[in-house]
Protein backbone atom coordinates (compact mmCIF):
# COMPACT_ATOMS: atom_id res chain seq x y z
CA UNK A 1 0.00 0.00 0.00
CA UNK A 2 1.52 3.34 -0.98
CA UNK A 3 1.61 5.86 1.59
CA UNK A 4 -0.65 7.94 -0.03
CA UNK A 5 -3.11 5.56 0.39
CA UNK A 6 -2.09 4.69 3.74
CA UNK A 7 -2.63 8.43 4.68
CA UNK A 8 -5.96 7.92 2.71
CA UNK A 9 -7.52 5.50 5.28
CA UNK A 10 -5.93 7.43 8.26
CA UNK A 11 -7.89 10.46 6.78
CA UNK A 12 -11.69 8.43 6.77
CA UNK A 13 -10.87 7.02 10.21
CA UNK A 14 -10.05 10.29 11.52
CA UNK A 15 -13.40 11.63 9.97
CA UNK A 16 -15.39 8.54 11.12
CA UNK A 17 -14.16 9.55 14.74
CA UNK A 18 -15.18 13.36 14.72
CA UNK A 19 -18.63 11.61 14.25
CA UNK A 20 -18.86 9.68 16.79
CA UNK A 21 -17.48 12.19 19.24
CA UNK A 22 -19.60 14.62 18.10
CA UNK A 23 -22.62 12.82 18.04
CA UNK A 24 -22.08 11.33 21.33
CA UNK A 25 -21.04 14.44 23.13
CA UNK A 26 -24.15 16.39 21.86
CA UNK A 27 -26.43 13.65 23.30
CA UNK A 28 -24.37 13.52 26.46
CA UNK A 29 -24.35 17.07 27.32
CA UNK A 30 -28.70 17.46 26.47
CA UNK A 31 -28.61 17.62 29.96
CA UNK A 32 -26.92 20.84 30.76
CA UNK A 33 -27.89 22.35 28.10
CA UNK A 34 -31.85 22.20 27.85
CA UNK A 35 -31.61 23.05 31.17
CA UNK A 36 -28.70 24.38 32.76
CA UNK A 37 -30.20 26.05 35.86
CA UNK A 38 -32.06 23.13 36.80
CA UNK A 39 -28.87 20.97 36.65
CA UNK A 40 -27.02 23.03 39.30
CA UNK A 41 -29.90 22.90 41.32
CA UNK A 42 -30.20 19.03 41.32
CA UNK A 43 -28.50 15.77 40.86
CA UNK A 44 -26.74 16.41 37.71
CA UNK A 45 -24.68 13.58 36.63
CA UNK A 46 -21.26 15.16 36.51
CA UNK A 47 -19.61 12.16 35.00
CA UNK A 48 -21.86 11.99 31.83
CA UNK A 49 -20.69 15.47 31.27
CA UNK A 50 -17.12 14.83 31.68
CA UNK A 51 -17.49 11.87 29.40
CA UNK A 52 -18.81 14.52 27.07
CA UNK A 53 -16.23 16.49 27.96
CA UNK A 54 -13.58 13.97 26.86
CA UNK A 55 -15.46 13.29 23.47
CA UNK A 56 -15.33 16.93 22.37
CA UNK A 57 -11.64 16.40 23.23
CA UNK A 58 -10.81 13.67 20.97
CA UNK A 59 -12.92 15.61 18.52
CA UNK A 60 -10.94 18.58 18.62
CA UNK A 61 -7.19 16.17 17.99
CA UNK A 62 -9.42 14.10 15.24
CA UNK A 63 -10.40 17.45 13.93
CA UNK A 64 -7.02 19.02 13.57
CA UNK A 65 -5.65 15.38 12.74
CA UNK A 66 -7.69 15.23 9.21
CA UNK A 67 -5.92 18.42 8.07
CA UNK A 68 -2.50 17.58 8.68
CA UNK A 69 -2.78 14.06 7.36
CA UNK A 70 -4.54 15.69 4.14
CA UNK A 71 -2.48 17.94 3.68
CA UNK A 72 0.76 16.41 1.95
CA UNK A 73 -2.03 15.20 -0.52
CA UNK A 74 -4.06 18.17 -1.63
CA UNK A 75 -1.39 20.65 -1.27
CA UNK A 76 0.22 19.07 -4.95
CA UNK A 77 -3.70 19.66 -6.07
CA UNK A 78 -4.12 23.37 -4.42
CA UNK A 79 -1.07 24.61 -1.95
CA UNK A 80 -3.61 27.62 -1.15
CA UNK A 81 -6.46 25.87 -0.40
CA UNK A 82 -4.57 23.10 1.37
CA UNK A 83 -3.28 25.84 3.87
CA UNK A 84 -6.69 27.28 4.08
CA UNK A 85 -8.43 23.85 4.64
CA UNK A 86 -6.02 23.30 7.92
CA UNK A 87 -6.97 26.42 9.00
CA UNK A 88 -10.45 26.19 8.73
CA UNK A 89 -10.32 22.96 10.86
CA UNK A 90 -7.95 24.64 13.84
CA UNK A 91 -10.51 27.65 13.88
CA UNK A 92 -13.68 25.32 14.15
CA UNK A 93 -11.52 23.24 16.92
CA UNK A 94 -10.75 26.22 18.62
CA UNK A 95 -14.84 27.26 19.43
CA UNK A 96 -15.15 23.55 19.75
CA UNK A 97 -12.46 23.98 22.51
CA UNK A 98 -14.28 26.72 24.40
CA UNK A 99 -17.60 25.28 24.42
CA UNK A 100 -15.95 22.33 26.59
CA UNK A 101 -14.69 25.12 29.31
CA UNK A 102 -18.20 26.22 28.79
CA UNK A 103 -19.82 23.09 29.91
CA UNK A 104 -17.39 22.51 32.39
CA UNK A 105 -18.32 25.52 33.99
CA UNK A 106 -21.47 24.89 34.75
CA UNK A 107 -20.57 21.44 36.61
CA UNK A 108 -18.25 23.74 38.75
CA UNK A 109 -21.30 26.01 39.91
CA UNK A 110 -23.33 23.07 40.70
CA UNK A 111 -20.60 21.82 43.18
CA UNK A 112 -19.71 24.93 44.31
CA UNK A 113 -22.05 28.06 43.54
CA UNK A 114 -25.44 25.86 43.22
CA UNK A 115 -27.41 29.36 43.27
CA UNK A 116 -25.90 30.33 40.64
CA UNK A 117 -28.75 29.69 38.02
CA UNK A 118 -28.39 32.59 35.83
CA UNK A 119 -25.00 32.03 35.39
CA UNK A 120 -25.10 28.30 34.46
CA UNK A 121 -27.68 29.53 32.12
CA UNK A 122 -25.08 32.23 30.63
CA UNK A 123 -22.22 29.48 30.37
CA UNK A 124 -24.83 26.77 28.44
CA UNK A 125 -25.63 29.78 26.14
CA UNK A 126 -21.91 30.41 25.17
CA UNK A 127 -21.59 26.76 24.73
CA UNK A 128 -24.41 27.24 21.89
CA UNK A 129 -22.84 30.36 20.67
CA UNK A 130 -19.77 28.21 19.79
CA UNK A 131 -21.54 25.63 18.19
CA UNK A 132 -23.26 28.14 15.93
CA UNK A 133 -19.63 30.28 15.02
CA UNK A 134 -17.49 27.01 14.79
CA UNK A 135 -19.48 24.28 13.28
CA UNK A 136 -22.37 26.09 12.48
CA UNK A 137 -20.42 28.89 10.51
CA UNK A 138 -16.43 27.39 10.02
CA UNK A 139 -17.78 23.77 8.47
CA UNK A 140 -19.67 24.95 5.94
CA UNK A 141 -16.06 26.76 4.53
CA UNK A 142 -13.65 24.44 5.66
CA UNK A 143 -15.19 20.61 4.89
CA UNK A 144 -18.35 21.99 2.75
CA UNK A 145 -16.39 24.42 -0.02
CA UNK A 146 -12.68 23.99 0.12
CA UNK A 147 -12.60 19.86 0.95
CA UNK A 148 -15.49 19.74 -1.20
CA UNK A 149 -13.53 21.76 -3.96
CA UNK A 150 -10.32 20.12 -3.69
CA UNK A 151 -12.28 16.50 -3.36
CA UNK A 152 -13.72 17.45 -6.72
CA UNK A 153 -10.58 18.90 -8.84
CA UNK A 154 -8.31 16.45 -7.47
CA UNK A 155 -10.79 13.16 -8.56
CA UNK A 156 -9.56 12.05 -4.79
CA UNK A 157 -13.31 10.53 -4.66
CA UNK A 158 -15.72 10.01 -6.65
CA UNK A 159 -17.17 13.65 -8.46
CA UNK A 160 -20.91 13.14 -7.47
CA UNK A 161 -20.01 12.72 -4.05
CA UNK A 162 -17.64 15.65 -3.76
CA UNK A 163 -20.78 17.91 -5.28
CA UNK A 164 -22.48 16.89 -2.00
CA UNK A 165 -19.93 19.06 -0.51
CA UNK A 166 -20.21 21.78 -2.58
CA UNK A 167 -24.25 21.90 -2.37
CA UNK A 168 -24.64 21.33 0.98
CA UNK A 169 -21.51 23.64 1.90
CA UNK A 170 -23.86 26.64 0.98
CA UNK A 171 -26.70 25.31 2.67
CA UNK A 172 -25.60 24.87 5.74
CA UNK A 173 -24.56 28.19 5.46
CA UNK A 174 -27.51 29.87 4.78
CA UNK A 175 -29.46 27.83 7.58
CA UNK A 176 -26.81 28.83 9.87
CA UNK A 177 -26.79 32.60 9.43
CA UNK A 178 -30.14 32.26 9.23
CA UNK A 179 -30.10 31.34 13.17
CA UNK A 180 -27.61 34.00 14.01
CA UNK A 181 -29.41 36.94 12.58
CA UNK A 182 -32.42 35.26 13.93
CA UNK A 183 -34.75 34.67 11.05
CA UNK A 184 -35.54 31.15 11.89
CA UNK A 185 -34.66 28.92 15.23
CA UNK A 186 -31.91 25.82 14.04
CA UNK A 187 -35.16 22.82 14.89
CA UNK A 188 -37.80 22.74 12.30
CA UNK A 189 -38.10 22.45 8.62
CA UNK A 190 -34.31 24.24 8.28
CA UNK A 191 -33.10 21.25 9.91
CA UNK A 192 -33.09 20.26 6.79
CA UNK A 193 -30.79 22.29 5.21
CA UNK A 194 -27.85 20.28 7.36
CA UNK A 195 -28.39 16.86 5.32
CA UNK A 196 -26.58 17.40 2.33
CA UNK A 197 -23.29 18.04 4.11
CA UNK A 198 -23.90 15.26 6.74
CA UNK A 199 -24.10 13.11 3.97
CA UNK A 200 -20.92 14.38 2.48
CA UNK A 201 -19.26 14.03 5.37
CA UNK A 202 -19.73 10.63 6.25
CA UNK A 203 -19.47 8.89 2.57
CA UNK A 204 -16.55 10.80 2.39
CA UNK A 205 -15.23 9.24 5.93
CA UNK A 206 -16.27 5.78 4.99
CA UNK A 207 -15.39 5.96 1.21
CA UNK A 208 -11.79 7.21 2.28
CA UNK A 209 -11.47 4.77 5.49
CA UNK A 210 -12.55 1.43 3.40
CA UNK A 211 -11.30 1.87 -0.08
CA UNK A 212 -8.44 4.82 0.24
CA UNK A 213 -8.78 7.55 -2.54
CA UNK A 214 -9.16 6.76 -6.08
CA UNK A 215 -6.10 5.34 -7.87
CA UNK A 216 -6.99 7.48 -11.32
CA UNK A 217 -6.39 10.66 -9.54
CA UNK A 218 -3.52 12.89 -10.89
CA UNK A 219 -2.21 14.05 -7.99
CA UNK A 220 -1.24 10.69 -6.38
CA UNK A 221 2.02 9.37 -6.35
CA UNK A 222 3.30 5.67 -6.27
CA UNK A 223 6.03 5.62 -3.96
CA UNK A 224 8.56 4.73 -6.72
CA UNK A 225 7.47 7.50 -8.90
CA UNK A 226 7.12 10.96 -7.40
CA UNK A 227 4.40 12.61 -8.67
CA UNK A 228 4.63 16.58 -10.27
CA UNK A 229 3.86 18.74 -7.96
CA UNK A 230 0.45 20.94 -9.45
CA UNK A 231 -0.26 24.09 -7.87
CA UNK A 232 -3.15 25.95 -8.57
CA UNK A 233 -5.43 28.71 -8.02
CA UNK A 234 -9.13 28.47 -7.60
CA UNK A 235 -11.07 29.61 -10.20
Amino acid sequence: MSSDQRAARIFGVLFLITFITSIGALALFQSVLDDPAGYIAGDGKDSQIYLGAFLEFLLVLANVGTAVVLYPIVRRQNEFLAIGYVGARIVESVFIAAGIVFVLGVVTLRQDSPDSGDLAVSLAALKDWTFLLGPGLVVPFGNGLILGYLMYKSELVPPRMAWLGLIGGPLLLIGNVGVLFDLWDQTGAVSILVVPEFLWELSLGIYAAVWGFRRSSPILKDDATPVRTRPEFAT
